[in-house]
């Protein structure tokens, strides 16, 4: 199938990095024959294939890759070696980037960063000022927002809620209906170990 997209003339710089607005050249999802999309370094950031699509601000550039059906929209940036894919989005003014992932039909949004080798996948959501870092993973219909923090080793999944200004990290595990919000703290000493609760 011929090449769904093209870079335009117009270029913009990112840390010094020249950044190229996309234009679709067939119509795909929803985007249409003609539409302006954002920005990106090379053809090397978005996938030719799938219904993959940058658009209005977004910034993807570095490493970074963006295919499948995944959407970057809004004030969005995706960079370093980070990769958004299946039918995630990362929009507003959310930031991916390190060796981070978002996949499945996983959402990060309003101001959220999610970077070093975090994962986020499954119908998981991170937003608000949340961020999720390390080798941390948020997972199935998990909810991370607020200024909340998930890192280190830990992992949020199933129905589980962490927000306000909660932190999980080291190797907790949050899972099921489980909800951990206002201070609280969770953490865990080592694999294996079970995790400590502070103020949940």
């Amino acid at each position: 199938m011929s090449d769904k997209y093209k870079l335009t003339n117009e270029t913009m710089e990112a840390g010094g990095i020249k950044l190229f607005r996309i234009q679709a050249l067939r119509s795909f999802g929803d985007v249409k024959a003609g539409d302006l999309g954002g920005w990106v370094e090379g053809v090397k950031n978005l996938s030719q294939e799938g219904d993959a699509w940058v658009s209005r601000n977004a910034q993807v550039f570095g490493d970074a890759q963006v295919y499948g059906d995944a959407r970057v929209h809004g004030n969005a940036r995706v960079f370093g070696n980070a990769g958004v894919y299946d039918d995630a989005w990362v929009h507003d003014d959310a930031q991916v980037y390190g060796d981070a992932w978002v996949y499945g039909d996983a959402r990060v949004f309003g101001d959220a960063q999610v970077y070093g080798n975090a994962g986020v996948y499954g119908d998981a959501q991170v937003f608000g000022n949340a961020w999720v870092f390390g080798d941390a993973r948020v997972s199935g219909d998990a909810q991370v927002y607020g200024d909340a923090g998930v890192y280190g080793d830990a992992g949020v999944s199933g129905d589980a809620g962490v927000y306000g200004n909660a932190r999980v990290y080291g190797d907790a595990r949050i899972s099921g209906n489980a909800r951990v919000f206002d201070n609280a703290q969770v953490y865990g000493d080592k694999p294996g170990t079970p995790m400590v609760p502070i103020n949940i």
